[in-house]
């Protein structure tokens, strides 16, 4: 099933535009969370094809939100991609481990991003 309605979860608003209108040039539907509570609130009501998530954030940080998302029954299957200034090797680990499908790090490599959202279609 083709990406369409994209949740791009970040505290700063800065990144949250960045990635948004990167998306939207692109043909993506965008909606956005700036932290890990709004982030399941709305991917259990607006059931996005695809998650962007930060792992800096206050409250529910990324890896917790992840976790909840990947492990309840009604938005378990929606795909999250960590995208994080959390660039050790054991982030990358703990976040594929809170059930992650792929993790880039900051500065997000735009091209790289659009081609695996692509390849999820």
């Amino acid at each position: 099933m083709p990406v369409k309605k994209v949740l791009v979860v970040d505290d700063s608003p800065t990144e949250r535009h960045v990635l948004g209108e990167l998306l939207v040039r692109n043909g993506y539907l965008v909606i956005t969370a700036e932290s890990g509570e709004e982030a399941i609130t709305k991917a259990k009501a607006e059931k996005p094809d695809l998650i962007l998530m930060d792992v800096v954030m206050p409250g529910i940080n990324g890896f917790q939100a992840t976790r909840t998302l990947t492990r309840d029954e009604t938005t378990r299957r929606i795909p999250v991609i960590m995208c994080t200034s959390k660039d050790q090797e054991t982030d990358k680990i703990w976040g594929m481990r809170q059930g992650a499908l792929d993790y880039l790090t900051k500065p997000i490599d735009q091209a790289a991003l659009l081609n695996k959202i692509g390849a999820l279609g």
